[in-house]
């Protein structure tokens, strides 16, 4: 099962994409994937499984062209697929909801780390002002060198934590479409302008 769909969830999902258009099961691999905004691409184990039962249960079949088999659903798939338009759109309202969930939290975690880098790059630049003089100009270069590491080692932190936030999230069924991913581009962006902001002080 995958970690985005519930039970059940996925075999009613491919009969929806059956139901916009025939389709082979590598298509079905890469909408599942652009449709789940990549944070879960099925595997031909995953899929080609579920294709089978559903061709067992009569709400598929599948022909032959060239090296590719192609699925399609039948009138029984289509009656079950119009029967469940409600689970359809509650399962499509909770991925829109998963990525609106995901930007938040990545909104805020650029926040917090900005907050907190833009406080040290201002202590350290009213350090080096007040202990910078004429004649020791290689001494405040030496400084600014270790605190440019120390704001790099808040960035990699920054960074490896988003990562497993979002990682964290897509590991307990949270999605990630990108309308969301677009959001959390324009939070770094954001982020971005504020280490420009905070490096004048």
């Amino acid at each position: 099962m995958s970690p985005v769909f519930s039970h059940g969830d996925l075999r009613l999902y491919i009969l929806s994409l059956l139901d916009e258009a025939p389709r082979h099961g590598y298509d079905l691999m890469q909408a599942l994937t652009e449709r789940t905004g990549g944070t879960y691409s099925p595997s031909a184990g995953t899929i080609y499984p579920r294709l089978a039962k559903l061709e067992e249960e009569g709400l598929v079949t599948k022909t032959v062209d060239g090296r590719k088999t192609v699925y399609e659903i039948t009138d029984a798939g289509r009656t079950e697929v119009a029967a469940r338009s409600g689970d359809l759109q509650g399962i499509q309202a909770g991925l829109a909801d998963s990525v609106r969930l995901i930007a938040d939290e990545v909104r805020g975690s650029v926040r917090d780390a900005m907050r907190s880098l833009r406080a040290d790059l201002a202590a350290a630049s009213r350090e080096e002002r007040e202990q910078a003089q004429p004649s020791l100009v290689d001494d405040a270069r030496s400084r600014s060198r270790e605190q440019l590491s120390r704001a790099d080692a808040a960035l990699t932190e920054f960074r490896g934590r988003v990562r497993s936030e979002l990682r964290a999230h897509v590991a307990r069924g949270g999605e990630l479409r990108e309308a969301g991913v677009d959001e959390i581009e324009a939070a770094l962006r954001q982020a971005s302008d504020a280490v420009a902001r905070a490096m004048r002080v």
